[in-house]
């Protein structure tokens, strides 16, 4: 019996799509695409990529963030449904938005009329790894990720 579980399991796992992590450096090209719409800005008000645009949210600590939830920004009724129930966007998960981000909402929600207003997608799995890995490098998480500089030296550990 355990023999046929563990073959039923490994079926079920090995037809969904394998999250490949992306590479940051290469993400910050990808980025190009998306900053007609995007920004991301620090709490200091630094612009650490893109050219200012206010079409889309600022995406700085999107990753960690609750979905739909930055402040002044007019979200579609699609991502307030995550809002709603309190969903955090992963890295993985961003990857797999920006390839379709209506698909997505249709699958997270499991409300077949969810639309988003972001009508761009980016092709290819690893371009939407790519730049995942690039927004995830202005997350909240990453930088508590982040080995403290010493005091001393002003280096890493």
């Amino acid at each position: 019996m355990k023999l046929i579980v563990t073959a039923a399991a490994f079926a079920l796992v090995s037809g969904l799509p394998a999250f490949a992590a992306g590479d940051a450096e290469a993400g910050a090209k990808v980025f190009n695409k998306c900053q007609t719409c995007h920004v991301v800005v620090n709490e200091a008000g630094e612009t650490l990529a893109g050219k200012n645009a206010k079409t889309g949210p600022n995406l700085y600590g999107v990753v960690g963030r609750v979905a739909g939830s930055y402040e002044g920004f007019k979200y579609g009724a699609g991502i307030e449904l995550l809002t709603a129930a309190g969903y955090v966007w992963t890295e993985e998960d961003i990857a797999i938005y920006v390839q379709d981000p209506t698909k997505f909402l249709d699958e997270r929600t499991t409300d077949p009329k969810a639309k988003s207003k972001m009508a761009f997608k980016l092709k290819g799995e690893k371009d939407a790894a790519d730049v995942a890995a690039f927004l995830a490098t202005f997350s909240t998480a990453a930088a508590e990720a982040a080995p403290a500089a010493d005091a001393a030296t002003g280096t890493n550990p």
